[in-house]
């Protein structure tokens, strides 16, 4: 089904389903680095209602993927043929001895500060990551020592390929180094989280003293899409990038930030193109000079 012919009577059906359909949204408002085309949405407020969604759009040959927070994609300037489905949250947090059953859509951050006004710590280098717990969940955030994955218990997944929602048991999942085992069209719709009980003042200064070092080390300020390229095993990709002397290196309205290597800034009305082209240069130059290539932590959409 092209773009123009899906838009009649898709806003009523999906009001049917209680989602919004939002068409030919412009993505460069939805990511957090700003840049990216156009591409339909579909914000749903009730996960429950996903896999009639899902069933709805494979029955009408329309191919689908999950949008979060935005934080950490870049997306191509033409766009994406695909619908976009997205989360909102609506559930509140449920805490239940040290446990916590956390919304997919829920904000990482405000997850984290919740669970510590409960006296529930563990979270705390993740408390300034932006984005989705949901994308936390799928790409296993981590930050000053700590993982998502050292948390949680079990999940609760809708399968695409089954049309089914699981729980699934944290010891059947393989978390990575900014890697999980789920597949592409697997959407987290929310997590079991196994904390440790610490007193909220103790839980707050270590929040603070992660958001020190990130303040004083990372363009936090700044339109990006975070780190842009995985650590390479016993290396530091910003690292490698600054030796190179790399920092401030601008393609077009992109740039290498001058304050930590392994970030491209959005400065001047960038393109997804600008960004590519830093990209591959950034690669290029590390791969001559250190004979490692390395491998992209922003999550790339071409269409």
């Amino acid at each position: 089904m092209t773009c123009l012919a899906r838009q009649s009577g898709m806003a009523e059906q999906m009001l049917a389903f209680g989602a919004e359909w939002l068409p030919q949204e412009r993505l460069s408002q939805h990511t957090s680095l700003g840049v990216g085309g156009p591409a339909d949405i579909i914000r749903l407020h009730d996960t429950c209602r996903l896999p009639e969604i899902a069933a709805y759009l494979r029955g009408h040959g329309v191919p689908w993927r999950i949008l979060g927070g935005g934080s950490n994609l870049l997306v191509a300037d033409q766009g994406l043929p695909d619908v976009l489905l997205q989360l909102v949250r609506g559930e509140p947090i449920r805490f239940a001895g040290n446990s916590a059953e956390v919304p997919a859509a829920a904000n990482l951050g405000t997850a984290v500060l919740e669970c510590a006004k409960q006296n529930l710590g563990g979270l705390e280098g993740l408390a300034g990551v932006p984005g989705t717990v949901g994308g936390a969940l799928r790409m296993n955030a981590g930050a000053y020592g700590t993982e998502i994955a050292d948390v949680v218990r079990a999940l609760a997944v809708f399968r695409g390929a089954t049309g089914l929602i699981e729980t699934v048991k944290a010891e059947n999942v393989r978390f990575e180094y900014r890697h999980t085992s789920f597949s592409p069209d697997d959407v987290m719709l929310g997590v079991t989280l196994e904390l440790e009980e610490r007193p909220y003042a103790a839980i707050l200064e270590r929040i603070k003293e992660c958001n020190r070092k990130r303040l004083a080390s990372q363009p936090i300020q700044e339109r990006s899409a975070g780190c842009i390229f995985k650590n390479p095993p016993g290396r530091s990709a910003g690292k490698m990038i600054d030796e190179l002397g790399l920092k401030g290196t601008p393609v077009g309205g992109a740039m290498i930030s001058e304050r930590h290597a392994n970030f491209i800034l959005n400065r001047d009305h960038a393109t997804a193109a600008d960004v590519l082209k830093l990209m591959d240069l950034v690669r290029m130059r590390v791969l001559k000079a250190f004979g490692l290539e390395l491998e992209e932590e922003v999550i790339v959409w071409k269409g």
